[in-house]
């Protein structure tokens, strides 16, 4: 098998490198995070222009109709700024869940960039965020109404629509709310903007088959997971690039720090991680978009390796600079802060692994 990138595949990879160095540098990147929507009109209209809002969803509904694979191949170029804003939670995200729901009335403004959506699955606790939802839906009269609380939706504040995962009689089901206007809330990473979601007999339309819709969100889930490994790996590999810069140009006792054999190996060491994570999350893309035999315990080895391998490196590209890389003015903390909450989110790295252990443990 050839897993290298095809022509269209590498010219994406240097387009998403020069357009989001040419329109995300390190100063816009600080005045973001200030804002509450974590994006400007103007730099999410130039990633719609690209493209790149439609990459997932099919031709026929103004997307770009591409796999998980080329969204991949951009999100980990994001993750190397690391872009803020809603791009994951509406382009990824919910464009998985109103693909896979047959959602196909909001695809066309998600293409676009007309009109951005959000996902409110998982609750407080631990584990598989399914497992979490306590989001409780009941019909009322010729509708539909939920009550919960959804304490940690990415960008649930400035979302023009949420898919909110509740329970029914039916079991797991999904609900289309309409502005949702969340509660901003303060986070690890100020570059990715979260909510806090309060339903109170909150009016919403039902969305998807009939019956639980536990498999199905399992699947989103799975390639959420694989998109946010991604963004890690570009993280990671930011991080590493700057370590190995700035350890080869600052010099302790005559000599550059990179020329010590400790630092020497430590940086090797991080190269073959970001190496290991950017090789298992690229299979486990593939594997999804021609549905392998093999696509779910990728998905899960994905990311889970990316999550302890992108929180390693950027942790270390942090101790590599020395004093300076705990300071705002370098982007380290930037890198270290969207991994490590990268590595929550969706259930997170332990929830990977233990689902990994149960496939393993089935198969045997």
């Amino acid at each position: 098998m050839d897993f290298t990138f095809d022509a269209e595949q590498l010219a994406l990879q240097d387009v998403a490198r020069a357009a989001l160095e040419r329109e995300c540098g390190p100063d816009v990147v600080r005045q973001l995070v200030e804002d509450p929507t974590g994006i400007s009109p103007a730099l999410w209209r130039t990633l719609a222009d690209l493209g790149w809002t439609g990459l997932l969803i099919p031709a026929e509904y103004g997307g770009a109709g591409t796999g998980l694979l080329e969204m991949c191949i951009v999100a980990e170029q994001m993750g190397r700024l690391p872009l803020p804003g809603p791009f994951f939670s509406s382009a990824i995200a919910a464009t998985l869940a109103a693909r896979a729901l047959g959602a196909t009335e909001l695809l066309g403004d998600l293409a676009s960039g007309a009109r951005r959506g959000t996902v409110a699955l998982g609750e407080q606790g631990h584990g598989d965020p399914l497992s979490t939802v306590r989001t409780r839906a009941r019909r009322k009269g010729a509708g539909w109404v939920v009550n919960g609380t959804k304490a940690m939706v990415v960008d649930g504040h400035s979302a023009d629509w949420a898919i909110v995962v509740a329970r029914s009689e039916e079991g797991v089901r999904s609900f289309l709310l309409e502005q949702p206007d969340g509660e901003l809330v303060p986070s690890l990473d100020p570059t990715r903007k979260v909510a806090r979601l309060v339903l109170n007999e909150t009016p919403v339309i039902p969305l998807g088959p009939g019956g639980n819709q536990t498999a199905l969100w399992q699947r989103v889930q799975d390639d959420i997971a694989i998109a946010l490994a991604a963004e890690t790996v570009g993280a990671a590999d930011r991080a590493l690039a700057e370590a190995i810069a700035y350890t080869s140009t600052r010099v302790v006792f005559d000599r550059p720090v990179a020329t010590y054999q400790t630092v020497r190996h430590r940086l090797v060491e991080l190269f073959q991680q970001v190496e290991m994570a950017r090789a298992g999350g690229q299979f486990a893309s593939w594997a999804s978009d021609t549905e392998d035999p093999e696509r779910e315990r990728a998905a899960a080895m994905a990311a889970s390796y990316a999550a302890e391998a992108g929180v390693r490196v950027t942790g270390d590209d942090i101790q590599l600079h020395g004093g300076v890389g705990f300071t705002w003015a370098n982007d380290a903390h930037f890198l270290f802060k969207r991994v490590k909450q990268n590595e929550v989110l969706f259930g997170g790295i332990s929830q990977e692994r233990h689902r990994l252990a149960s496939l393993f443990i089935e198969s045997a």
